[in-house]
């Protein structure tokens, strides 16, 4: 079976409806669900959401090709440029601000058009210095025909086996011209499911030397912001696909050796999708905790000095906290500190623990209940 670029009616994909309307009703089923519940969360802890939602995609969409990023300093370069304080920002490479720049524009600004030039954009942020690993490529444009052909090859030299070549470099221009014009100008398809297939078609033309699986990532995400109509990430796609990296690249391969039916890979694309939505509520367990808590104590609000012990208690305390700490954090006297900490007692918010006397320490009551 040819190469799915190869044969006559490429890109005129087909799919079956009857196979897939399910599954996409499913999935946006989820979707509404995950978002209405992020909206009662308040503008704080959906910041946190979207911050983490978005950090998990940078380092995942890197990590399906070997390429492991430092994640507090991923967090930080994405916290800043969203108007963010998380404290204690870790400085972050080239190479992270070049992905995090690419990821952001492609969210934080799905709804403008998708141009040749942005492509651009989004690759000369991801290789900065114009290398990948030591072998210099060519940045801000298609891959050229000097770099010869572009194959995914496994086994040993000799024995070589040939899972997948993209369109040669003459191809690209037209390919990818044809490629943006349908992105832009297709009606009538659900824009998650467009999101599947023109990840599978970007892929597929793979028109630069390097980088294509993440730009392609991109595309996704975007193509899933305009479906949702909102620029804040409450799953990972990218961090689903790592979790199931051998079952994505092998529905790739046979799509791409496929005929124009894709029905195969839209099937596991959707179903993947959903996984990465049902998945969510684990992956902002603490958030979603920080919210349940809040609501429960928003019924009589505490003071500012108590809130703010609260939220430091909810972020991951180091050690225990005391009367001592607490006047130390809230920069308040330890009798103003005592008073505090009886009422919050006394409201069931923060428990005792046993040591008394000179050592007493105090925790949250524990929320977790379903």
């Amino acid at each position: 079976m040819p190469f799915i670029h190869k044969i006559p009616q490429w890109p005129q994909f087909k799919w079956n409806e009857a196979k897939l309307s399910p599954l996409l009703a499913d999935v946006r089923h989820r979707q509404g669900r995950l978002l209405g519940r992020m909206e009662g969360l308040g503008f704080q802890l959906r910041s946190e959401a979207n911050l983490t939602t978005l950090t998990s995609d940078v380092i995942k969409s890197s990590a399906i090709e070997g390429e492991h990023l430092d994640a507090e300093a991923v967090r930080s370069s994405i916290a800043r440029r969203l108007g963010l304080d998380v404290g204690g920002a870790s400085p972050a490479s080239r190479d992270i601000e070049g992905i995090v720049e690419m990821m952001l524009d492609a969210t934080q600004k799905y709804a403008q058009p998708l141009t040749a030039e942005r492509l651009f954009g989004w690759h000369a942020s991801l290789f900065p210095t114009g290398r990948t690993g030591m072998r210099r490529i060519t940045v801000g444009a298609w891959r050229p025909a000097e770099a010869g052909p572009m194959q995914v090859v496994s086994g040993p030299i000799g024995r070589e086996r040939v899972h997948f070549e993209a369109p040669s470099a003459d191809r690209l221009e037209h390919e990818m011209a044809v490629f943006l014009d349908w992105f832009s100008a297709a009606k009538g398809i659900d824009p998650v499911l467009k999101a599947g297939i023109v990840h599978f078609w970007f892929v597929t033309i793979h028109p630069f030397e390097d980088g294509n699986g993440r730009i392609g990532r991109a595309i996704a995400d975007m193509a899933l912001a305009r479906a949702e109509g909102t620029a804040e990430r409450f799953y990972s796609m990218s961090a689903q696909i790592e979790a199931e990296r051998k079952q994505y690249y092998l529905h790739l391969e046979q799509s791409q050796r496929g005929g124009a039916d894709i029905t195969s890979w839209l099937e596991w694309f959707l179903n993947c999708l959903g996984r990465a939505v049902a998945g969510a509520e684990t992956e902002l367990g603490g958030i979603l905790r920080k919210s349940k808590i809040w609501e429960r104590i928003n019924a009589e609000p505490v003071n500012e000095r108590q809130r703010k012990i609260i939220n430091r208690l909810l972020d991951g305390f180091e050690g225990k906290l005391s009367t001592s700490k607490y006047a130390k954090l809230a920069n308040c006297s330890e009798d103003t500190a005592l008073r505090d900490i009886k009422i919050l007692i006394e409201r069931g918010i923060l428990i005792q623990d046993e040591a008394g006397g000179r050592s007493t320490t105090y925790r949250l009551v524990d929320d977790r209940s379903p």
